[in-house]
C-alpha cells in the first residue's frame, strides 16, 4: 500500500461529487490503466473543445444557446483538466485551489 499522501486521484468523482482516491503500489493495475485511458480521453476531449470553441468565437456567433453551451463544455473539460494535473502532481495554484 502506499502512504496516505501518495493516494492517486481519480478522473471520476464518487456518490455526491466526492473525489475518489486509489491507493496502491501496482500502476498496471486495472483501475490505474483504467484512470490512465479516462485522463487521455478527458485530455483529448479538452483540445478538441479548444478548437471548436476557436471556430465559434471566429465565426462571431450571436446565438446565446450555442454560447452558453460553449461556456458549460469549457467549464467541464478545465474541471477534467485541473483533476488530470492535481492527480500528476502539479497542484493548481489561485482561487479554490490553495
Amino acid at each position: 500500500m502506499t502512504a496516505h499522501d501518495e493516494l492517486r486521484l481519480l478522473p471520476w468523482a464518487g456518490p455526491d461529487g466526492k473525489p475518489c482516491y486509489l491507493s496502491t503500489d501496482d500502476r498496471g493495475g486495472y483501475v490505474s490503466r483504467l484512470a490512465d485511458h479516462i485522463e487521455a480521453f478527458q485530455l483529448g476531449m479538452a483540445s478538441q473543445l479548444l478548437e471548436h470553441s476557436d471556430q465559434v468565437l471566429d465565426d462571431e456567433t450571436e446565438d446565446p444557446e450555442e454560447l452558453s453551451l460553449l461556456a458549460a463544455q469549457l467549464t467541464s473539460a478545465l474541471s477534467d483538466v485541473l483533476r488530470v494535473a492535481t492527480s500528476r502532481g502539479r497542484t493548481p495554484v489561485g482561487p479554490g485551489h490553495p
